[in-house]
């Protein structure tokens, strides 16, 4: 009854309008025509549909077609949210409502421009549980004003976005792709993106996707996903894991769950029989997605066999992966307050550990305090990221390495570094959304990764002669830039000695990915 009230108050309450921005003449799109809005010297348009409403007997199912529209539809209001659990504080998820018609996207342009811009698509994070491209945080008027056309995209969440179960599979044809419902949501965003985005002064030769967290897992899948090829040229990953195993979809293998076993395991849960088949499965109330997948690395995480046919280190490993330009780093103190033995510590991976190995990691940590506060971001951001980048830049591809490491004087988090998430205000230069007072070192910050991010969105170089130069990892390996309270500055690879015990450990665990 709680869930079933709070779904309803969400589907209600309409989000705050938006200041009212100027009216512009309307764009002729593939579907339809759209009129958005000048604010300033830049334009928006909201609630662009990519894909039709995963409803009813569309749930579960692989995006399908927009329907055109007669007349002009409006584009200067936030499409809604997809159903997701209630927000937990992160600035990362926009206003309400939501609902389950939730595919829609959002695009920021100069007003004035010479010719067609770069494209970023950025790729949301909140573990594929939460979040949406609605966000304050992620409003795209500053990059935009850097010259470049910016897109925020929602896509089905949760066990709406990633989920498989034996009666879908009967009730689908057999080479239908299943369970990566959301990865299949964002390359049909890049594909509506290829086809719509030059009447809006975005180059559709020349797009970046970036994303965060889940969104920086979601950018390296789609670096492996075959459908994708092509949609994008340049990739960007913040914070994205790298060494993540995934669900098969009805495979039972050691190590490997069962996407479907899963499902059944949650059918049960929301009351079904058994024998429910795929009717009853796609009648269940909306509320019953409301409750949190566990993590997204094991239940959210899904080798189809179509649209991901395998897990991104070993694609990587093998020289599969899109070979475009890449930027990939993470944030000096990611996971802070997760300790190795606190209960569901990401997979416990600490466990697997023998004790020659615990004992040398020790000791590189210099003792039980270092280590139970560094060792989870090492072995599930820091270690991964320097990996993934190796594997890239071996096979030739220019690879760009970065640590973010500024903290704001007002941070009330005892963190001793740049906490998860932390730098996604700095990226898209909206400070004034993180809620307490910032510095000028703050806004330098935010100046310098919006011009790198900007600049390697148009070059695939983020290098340009008014800052430090960024090194790339195939002529300097370990080298990367990490951005301090003191500006950016090209260092070789923090910590390098325990990221090489735990390369080490997952040699051996995982040899050849």
């Amino acid at each position: 009854m709680i869930l079933s009230s709070l779904l309803s108050l969400m589907m209600v309450f309409a989000p705050l309008p938006d200041s009212a921005p100027d009216p512009v003449d309307p764009v002729r799109l593939e579907n339809g025509a759209v009129q958005g809005a000048v604010s300033g010297d830049v334009v928006a348009f909201k609630g662009l549909p990519y894909a039709a409403p995963p409803t009813g007997e569309r749930r579960w199912r692989p995006p399908g077609p927009v329907q055109d529209w007669e007349g002009v539809r409006d584009a200067t209001a936030y499409g809604a949210l997809c159903i997701q659990p209630p927000a937990n504080g992160d600035p990362g998820v926009g206003p309400l409502p939501m609902s389950e018609d939730c595919l829609t996207l959002n695009v920021w342009a100069p007003v004035e421009r010479d010719g067609a811009l770069p494209v970023m698509v950025w790729i949301h994070g909140g573990g594929y549980n939460n979040g949406s491209g609605t966000a304050a945080l992620y409003d795209g008027s500053a990059l935009a004003r850097r010259g470049v056309v910016v897109v925020t995209i929602n896509y089905r969440l949760g066990r709406l976005g990633f989920f498989d179960h034996p009666a879908l599979a009967a009730d689908r044809p057999a080479d239908e792709p299943a369970g990566n419902y959301g990865v299949m949501d964002q390359i049909a965003a890049l594909e509506w993106v290829r086809d719509n985005i030059a009447a809006l002064g975005g180059d559709p030769g020349n797009v970046t996707i970036f994303g965060e967290s889940a969104g920086g897992v979601a950018v390296t899948q789609l670096m492996v996903a075959p459908s994708a090829r092509g949609l994008f040229h340049k990739a960007i990953v913040q914070s994205g894991l790298g060494r993540q195993r995934s669900a098969e979809l009805a495979l039972d293998r050691p190590g490997r769950p069962s996407a479907q076993a899963l499902g059944l395991a949650f059918a049960r849960s929301a009351g079904l029989p058994a024998e429910a088949d795929a009717s009853q499965l796609r009648a269940v109330p909306a509320e019953a997605f409301l409750a949190p997948m566990p993590a997204f690395y094991s239940d959210n995480l899904i080798v189809d066999g179509i649209i991901l046919t395998e897990d991104v280190v070993e694609a990587f490993a093998a020289g599969r992966q899109a070979p475009v330009p890449l930027i990939l780093g993470t944030n000096s103190a990611e996971f802070w307050w997760i300790r190795p033995t606190d209960a569901g510590a990401y997979g416990r991976t600490d466990d697997a550990l023998t004790e020659a190995e615990h004992d040398a990691l020790l000791a590189a940590y210099g003792g039980p305090d270092g280590y139970d506060a560094h060792v989870v971001s090492d072995l599930i951001f820091n270690e991964p990221a320097r990996h993934l980048t190796r594997l890239h830049a071996a096979a030739g591809h220019p690879t760009f390495l970065y640590r973010f490491d500024v903290v704001p004087e007002s941070n009330p988090e005892p963190s001793g570094g740049a906490t998860h998430a932390s730098e996604r205000p700095y990226v898209f230069d909206t400070l004034d959304t993180v809620g307490r007072p910032l510095g000028q070192r703050d806004h330098d910050a935010a100046d310098a990764m919006a011009g790198y991010w900007t600049t390697f969105a148009g070059e695939g170089d983020p290098n340009a002669s008014d800052r430090p130069t960024w090194p790339d990892i195939r002529s300097a390996s370990d080298q990367l830039l990490e951005f301090t309270n003191d500006g950016p500055v090209a260092r070789p690879m923090p910590h390098a000695e325990r990221l090489d015990l735990i390369e080490s450990f997952y040699a051996r665990v995982r040899p050849g990915a």
